[in-house]
């Protein structure tokens, strides 16, 4: 057997051989330690295979893997949800003219929303829109809105200080009465419309608005004359306006009412 020098010159002689024949090239020789290092698998994390080292291997998702990383559709919010989302009057009243549920029977009605300082310390609530309501958008506009402002500048309130709106936010046919379901398909907005605007009083003009908010099926008699409390504020009772000019005897006993009205405010932002 040949010993590795004799080996090796063997090799010399063979590429000087092949040097003469095709042209100089090298090759780099590798010992036998060397080769067998080179041939071990590294252990630890340089031995694990990354797809992303090598473009060759680079991996691209299908379209099933894609379909399985969709985020999930939207949940479509509940009507009291959308209502409590609402963070400002703008918003809220943008989701009244979205919804369909606060229309009454009668067709082409506008949305009558609100009016008033947003930020009031008192609030009046009524119970709908009338003919002129409708036609301008906005509420006790009519011969009963010319007599609230009147009744409230008596007690030296205008009407840019304080914010009014009703209980329905579309005109009824005919100028009726809100029907139950009616109110309660409102009565969500106003409450939001409440905790916007934030008053500290709250004056309900009409049986209707009164006993709609106070959810009690009783007399305005019985109502009036009296603060009650509503979600942390305090509510008073009185005649409707269209009330007043159609039976003038109401006109003493509102005045007493708004007298009290008055009284209470300036104990509370005194």
């Amino acid at each position: 057997m040949s010993n590795p020098q004799e080996l090796i010159e063997k090799a010399e002689r063979f590429l000087k051989q092949q040097q003469e024949m095709y042209g100089n090239f090298s090759v780099k020789l590798q010992t036998t330690e060397q080769n067998s290092a080179s041939q071990e698998p590294e252990s630890g994390e340089n031995n694990r295979t990354s797809l992303a080292e090598d473009p060759s291997e680079s991996y691209t998702a299908t379209d099933e893997d894609q379909e399985s990383v969709q985020p999930e559709p939207k949940k479509e919010l509940s009507k009291a949800e959308k209502i409590a989302n609402c963070q400002s009057l703008n918003e809220l009243k943008v989701l009244c003219e979205e919804t369909e549920d606060l229309k009454t029977d009668l067709e082409g009605t506008n949305l009558v929303f609100g009016v008033g300082n947003p930020d009031a310390d008192i609030m009046v609530i009524g119970e709908a829109p009338g003919f002129n309501e409708d036609k301008q958008g906005e509420p006790f506009v009519g011969e009963a809105g010319q007599l609230l402002d009147k009744i409230m500048a008596a007690i030296n309130f205008s009407r840019d200080e304080i914010y009014i709106a009703n209980i329905l936010k579309h005109r009824p046919p005919n100028n009726r009465d809100p029907k139950a379901e009616e109110s309660a398909s409102s009565l969500p907005y106003l409450l939001r419309q409440i905790e916007l605007v934030d008053p500290k009083l709250i004056l309900c003009v009409g049986k209707i608005s009164a006993t709609t908010l106070l959810n009690e099926d009783t007399s305005l008699g019985r109502l009036r004359n009296n603060f009650h409390k509503f979600h942390g504020r305090e509510l008073l009772a009185t005649y409707h306006p269209a009330a007043l000019l159609r039976y003038p005897k109401y006109k003493r006993p509102t005045w007493e009412d708004v007298q009290m009205l008055r009284k209470r405010y300036d104990e509370l932002v005194s």
